[in-house]
Formats: structure tokens, C-alpha cells, sequence
């Protein structure tokens, strides 16, 4: 920028101060000098100048550099154009300069471009006041939106955990109770077995002591007979003359009538194999018909069972056949496209356990059905469709079949899987039956009777999951 000895310079600063506006050619710098000389240069006949902002007239004008407005002008210059056109006066000042307020984006800070150095922000996004003021209420409507929504979603979740506390406390005091229900039960079957044993034991010990006693003074008094029968024939035999001891041989001879006892006792011992041998197991044995549920001595339904599954004749064993389907009289019960079969027997309340030898197998399904489940065609094994099961797959893979699967944490190989069905308190539990061990829980209200439900899979011509389903039953 240029000045005009003092005054140009002062009328420009002026003009600028009262309207807030600068000149700006059309790439967005200030116009340079040559605005003012060839204004001045249509002038030259007149022998005055004018100003082209303020119209004032001076005579032989001189141009010169105004520093200060230059300055002014490079700082103007490091700002976006359009930020700075679209400026309004700010209600809170600058301290020193109640000039045109911008915003940086980047910084998040107002920025006074006569006091800011322009260089710290030449990179960044600035922009007016107002449309700051519109970017960051938007972005903090934004961020109080979510916040709101992250309150709701921590209300609920410390709702749910508090529920969740709540229920595991009374749960907790609940299966206390079950556990010492069921250890009582088992204590007062042990405490009545000992003192029922223990009042045995002292029958026969006071019975066979009695008999002894018994027989003990029989024998002491057939002792003494016989001592007194020995006396009295020693007397005779000691007589030396003939007719004295021929003469008192009637008499002698009934003396020791009764004198003489045989003696056939033998040895008999106490009856103590009653009370040893292998006691804890005719214990148990005892123990084992006081046990509810004991496993069940399950069959299989022949009805239900597709068409290529081959049933032993005690309907306890299911494996999948090979060879072409067998003729088997069509039924709305039985299962047309999933190798699966169903129990003989179903369940609509009570306690029940049963277990099911899977040795050697690399696939198979086990769980319970609803009474209405479909039968034909494909089916999906899932509780929306009324089936409630655990699978083996892919060789040593284990999953409940929920939607989706839950795979289960299984550490060795199943030989032998129990299931535990509680109807009235919705639990289908299962059970590694080796150890007892648990593998998982369904907790639902079942709508309808539920049947045992087995699927062995199909076989492989490589001869993988060839074995057959067993149903094992306990015989004591």
C-alpha cells in the first residue's frame, strides 16, 4: 500500500476503521498502487488530485509506502477471502481491537487477525463466528445426543446387573437350600442304614451270646455228669473181689444212667460277612433305590424313526443303515428327511434323567423334542422349533443348538452324555455322565410334551461315525 504524504494515508485508514471493508482484485489480494497513479493520470490537466475513496482535493501528491496499513494488509492476506467477507463484528472484542472476529475449526479458538500471527493457522480451517457457532452446536447437539444415549444405554445395563445381582442372590440361596435338601436326604438314609445295621448287629450279637450262654451251662452240666459217671465207675473198678464187684454192678449201672452226654457241637462263627464283605456297595446298592431321578430305562420309538435307521430289538440302540431304506409303513410321527428318532415315552412334568453312550462317534444330536414338532422335510434344530439339543460335529466339535450355536467348552472327548430334565421348573440340563460335569442349560417354558430325542448322523462310506447311538441303562 501507498500513501499520499500524510493524508491519503489517513483517509484510507479511516475509510477502512468506519466500514470494515478493504479492496480485494479478483484473486483475493489488495489492489495494487497503480489503482491510484492511473486515476491521477486523467487528471493531469487539471493540475490537482483527488482522492478515488474520499473525493479531497491536494496538490503535487507524493506516493509513498504506508508500513503500518501494509502490515495490516498481510495479516488481512493470510486469511480465507470469504471468511473475512462474511465476518460480522464480534460481542465480545478483542481486548485491544474491536475489529472483525474469525474461528478457528482447527484450534477451536477465536482468532484476532491484528493480533494473531497469520502463520499459525495458514493451514488450518477458519471460518466466521457464525458459521462456527452453527459447526460447533451441531457437532455438540451431536456429542450430547450420544452421550444421552450412552446414559440410557449404562442406566439399563446397571439396571440389568442389578437384576441380574438380585436373581443370583435368591438363586444362590435357593440351590443352598436344594444342596442341603439333597445332602440331608442322603445323610438321613446313611444315619438311618448305620442305626437300622447297628440295631442288626446287636440283635444277633445278643442272640447268638444268649445261645452260647445257652449252651455253655448245658455243656457245664453234662461235664459234670460225666465227671460224676467217671467217679462212680472208677469206685466200682477199684473192687478186687469178684463177687463184691459183681454183686454191685446193677446198682452201678443205674447210677450212671444219664451220666453219659454226646458231645456233637461244632464251631459256629459270628455272622460277621453280614457286616463286612463289600459293605459300601450294599450301601450304595441300598442308597441307589432311595435316588430320584435315577437314569431311566429309556426305548426308542420305531414309529418315529426314519427310514434308514436301524433300531435293535430292544429298541436301546439307533445307527444309521447303509443300505437302501427299509420298507416301513409311512406315519404323520415318523421322520422323513432328518435321520432322527424319538423316545417311547414322553414327559409333561416331573423329574427325569437318562444318559446315552456316544463312544467313538464323530457326529450325533441328542436333547428333547416338543410333541408337535414337524417331521417331514428339512428341519431346523432350534428352540423356536420346539427341539431342545446339544450336537457333535465336524469330528470334535460340540454346540447347544440355540440360534446361533453356543459352542461348548468340552475338554475331552464325550463318551457318554446325560440328560436331566426338570419339567415343572423349565431346566434341560446336560451333563458330561462320566464325571458329571456340566455342559450346558436350557431354561424354557415348555408348551407341550417334550419326548427324548436322538439322531445319530449319517455314516460315512470311509467308515467314520459308523457306531451306534446306545441308550445306557442302569441294572443293579
Amino acid at each position: 500500500m501507498y500513501k499520499s504524504g500524510n493524508v491519503s494515508g489517513k483517509v484510507h485508514q479511516a475509510k477502512l476503521q468506519q466500514e470494515d471493508r478493504i479492496p480485494f482484485s479478483a484473486n483475493g489480494h489488495l489492489s495494487p498502487s497503480n489503482c491510484i497513479t492511473e486515476h491521477w493520470s486523467r487528471q493531469e490537466h487539471h493540475g490537482a488530485r483527488d482522492c478515488p475513496e474520499c473525493r479531497r482535493t491536494f496538490t503535487d501528491p507524493l506516493l509513498s509506502p504506508s508500513l503500518k496499513l501494509s502490515n495490516i494488509v498481510e495479516r488481512y492476506s493470510a486469511f480465507p477471502l470469504d471468511a473475512i467477507l462474511n465476518a460480522q463484528r464480534s460481542p465480545y472484542p478483542c481486548k485491544d481491537h474491536e475489529k472483525v472476529k474469525l474461528f478457528c475449526l482447527s484450534d477451536k479458538s477465536l482468532v484476532c487477525f491484528f493480533c494473531d500471527e497469520p502463520a499459525l493457522h495458514e493451514q488450518h480451517q477458519v471460518t466466521t463466528v457464525d458459521e462456527a457457532f452453527e459447526e460447533i452446536q451441531r457437532e455438540m447437539k451431536e456429542q450430547l445426543a450420544n452421550l444421552q444415549d450412552s446414559e440410557v444405554g449404562h442406566t439399563e445395563a446397571l439396571q440389568l446387573l442389578q437384576r441380574q445381582l438380585t436373581e443370583t442372590k435368591l438363586s444362590a440361596k435357593s440351590l443352598r437350600a436344594t444342596i442341603g435338601d439333597a445332602f440331608e436326604r442322603l445323610h438321613r438314609f446313611l444315619r438311618e442304614r448305620q442305626k437300622s445295621m447297628l440295631e442288626e448287629l446287636e440283635t444277633d450279637t445278643a442272640r447268638t451270646l444268649a445261645d452260647i450262654e445257652h449252651k455253655i451251662q448245658r455243656y457245664s452240666q453234662q461235664l459234670r455228669d460225666v465227671r460224676e459217671g467217671i467217679q462212680i465207675l472208677q469206685e466200682r473198678l477199684s473192687e478186687t473181689g469178684r463177687h463184691d464187684f459183681l454183686g454191685g454192678v446193677a446198682q452201678t449201672t443205674e447210677r450212671i444212667k444219664g451220666k453219659i452226654h454226646e458231645t456233637n457241637l461244632t464251631y459256629e462263627d459270628f455272622p460277621t460277612s453280614k457286616y463286612m464283605g463289600p459293605l459300601q456297595y450294599s450301601i450304595w446298592k441300598s442308597l441307589f433305590q432311595d435316588i430320584t431321578p435315577v437314569p431311566a430305562a429309556l426305548t426308542l420309538d420305531p414309529v418315529t424313526a426314519h427310514q434308514r435307521l436301524i433300531l435293535s430289538d430292544d429298541c436301546t440302540i439307533v445307527a444309521y443303515g447303509n443300505l437302501h431304506p427299509q420298507p416301513l409303513q409311512d406315519s404323520p410321527r415318523r421322520f422323513d428327511v432328518e435321520v432322527s428318532v424319538l423316545g417311547a415315552e414322553g414327559f409333561s412334568g416331573g423329574v427325569h434323567y437318562w444318559e446315552v453312550m456316544v463312544s467313538e462317534k464323530t457326529q450325533w444330536m441328542i436333547g428333547v423334542a416338543s410333541e408337535t414338532v414337524s417331521r417331514k422335510g428339512s428341519i431346523q434344530i432350534q428352540p423356536s422349533r420346539g427341539f431342545y439339543c446339544i450336537v457333535m460335529h465336524d469330528g470334535n466339535q460340540y454346540s447347544a443348538c440355540t440360534e446361533p450355536w453356543t459352542r461348548l467348552n468340552v475338554k475331552s472327548k464325550l463318551e457318554k452324555v446325560g440328560v436331566y430334565l426338570d419339567y415343572p421348573k423349565g431346566l434341560l440340563v446336560f451333563y458330561n455322565a462320566d464325571d458329571m460335569s456340566w455342559l450346558y442349560t436350557y431354561r424354557e417354558k415348555f408348551p407341550t410334551k417334550l419326548y427324548p430325542y436322538f439322531s445319530p448322523g449319517q455314516s460315512h462310506a470311509n467308515g467314520k461315525n459308523v457306531q451306534p447311538l446306545r441308550i445306557n441303562t442302569v441294572r443293579l
